[in-house]
């Protein structure tokens, strides 16, 4: 059953006849029964309108069961109004994950004999997203007078991580020239696995020569070996406080997931096997190692489970600890984290000196771009020199703290959020062609 409600027209025309009806009463208190006969001429005016708005048949709400965070999804609403409406509206009770204050608001327009309209919303945080209610409101001929239905709804929107570098054209064509072309041509002869003799040409590795070989056909020989395989990538989260601020509208942990996934997928392309870790006071998640491209979808539902730790500060001792005693050879880690001080960067620091004992680690962190504005903005008043001193005094903490890492042997990787993905793909290629993680 539809409501009977007057329109914002009818407010704004209380709102200008009220002066009007204050001057009557003033002027001439004679005339004032005028006034509340004029209000009911309105009211009567109103219900006549709201009578004549029409009925509504029919509605249907269509989106995405399954969107990826910071990606845009539409959200499309259409009405079916037996009789003459004026205008229709629409408005959507959403979880704020998904819509800005938990609302989406649609202004539908006539199509044929249905009114329909449509909103972008893009997520900006992973989970499951409510669908609560919708309410339709649609306003008579006249404009003064309408209806509202409100519609409750049991629905769900999950929310996943952002996938999108995996399908751009730059990642794919990657793919290709890596599974059976150009890069997979470089790496050979720069492995530990026995692949070919070939007949030594000037310019080879002299080291390649295979002397026993060369001696039985009465010419030089050289071993082409292969990049190994089957190498074990842990992609390590920290959930924490520090993770959870946003950048550029999405939280860090988010940048992070995405371009870890993307890796992971580069490295199930190329025959490694692949795992998630997240942690923050404790461990949270330990998936296990997967080996097969077919087998990413786990990944993924495991990276959907990582949740926002929002007052909780990273414990890398336990975390780090626990990690290396699941791992029973030789891995890769890539540990997705950031720091606040140098003081909370100190735990990270012992920590990540046992584990590079017996692994392969790669530090990566997002770069700040919001610091270096500070540090970069012109000081045209005491506030901005004051941020912009402040902000270089934590800039150098960071670096003194990324340099102490590269003198233990870490691997260290500070990029932008739009490029973190490549930077990381790049740098585990270098590793594994090196021969750096099975060691």
């Amino acid at each position: 059953m539809s409501a009977l409600l007057p329109t914002i027209r009818t407010a704004r025309i209380v709102a200008l006849a009220a002066p009007l009806a204050l001057a009557v009463a003033l002027l001439a208190p004679a005339a004032w029964l005028a006034v509340p006969v004029a209000a009911g001429v309105l009211l009567l005016l109103v219900l006549v309108d709201a009578a004549r708005a029409g009925k509504l048949a029919d509605w249907q709400l269509d989106h995405e069961a399954d969107v990826e965070i910071g990606q845009p999804t539409s959200l499309r609403i259409s009405a079916d109004i037996r009789g003459t409406a004026g205008a229709v509206r629409a408005a959507i009770s959403l979880d704020p994950r998904i819509a800005p204050g938990g609302r989406a608001d649609i202004a539908l327009a006539p199509d044929h004999d249905v009114w329909t309209g449509e909103t972008e919303l893009v997520a900006t945080r992973r989970g499951t997203a409510e669908v609560d209610a919708v309410w339709l409101a649609w306003d008579g001929p006249w404009g003064i007078g309408g209806r509202q239905k409100r519609i409750a709804l049991d629905r769900e929107i999950r929310i996943w991580p952002d996938l999108s570098p995996i399908r751009s054209r730059p990642l794919q064509a990657l793919l290709r020239d890596a599974e059976l072309g150009l890069i997979s041509r470089k790496r050979r002869g720069e492995g530990t696995q026995f692949e070919a003799l070939t007949e030594y040409q000037a310019g080879m590795d002299r080291r390649r020569i295979d002397w026993k070989a060369s001696a039985r056909h009465s010419a030089l020989f050289a071993r082409e070996n292969e990049a190994e395989r089957n190498n074990q990538i842990v992609f390590a989260f920290d959930c924490g406080q520090a993770m959870c601020e946003p950048i550029d509208g999405l939280p860090r942990l988010d940048r992070a997931v995405s371009a870890g996934l993307t890796a992971a997928y580069v490295a199930l392309r190329g025959g490694d096997r692949a795992m998630l870790f997240g942690f923050a006071r404790r461990p949270m998640l330990a998936s296990p190692f997967v080996s097969e491209t077919r087998a990413f979808a786990r990944l993924q539902q495991a990276a959907a489970g990582l949740d926002y730790q929002t007052g909780e500060e990273a414990n890398y001792t336990l975390a780090l600890a626990t990690l290396s005693a699941r791992l029973k050879r030789r891995s890769l880690v890539v540990l997705f984290s950031d720091f606040s001080d140098t003081t909370a960067a100190e735990t990270m620091i012992e920590s990540l000196g046992r584990l590079i004992k017996r692994h392969a680690v790669v530090f990566v962190t997002l770069e700040d771009r919001e610091l270096a504005g500070f540090t970069d903005a012109e000081p045209d008043n005491v506030d901005a020199i004051a941020r912009a001193v402040t902000a270089d005094a934590l800039a150098r903490q960071r670096q003194l703290v990324l340099t102490r890492l590269q003198r233990m042997g870490v691997d260290v990787i500070e990029a932008p959020h739009d490029k973190l993905g490549f930077a990381v793909i790049d740098r585990y290629l270098s590793l594994r062609a090196q021969e750096a993680i099975a060691g």
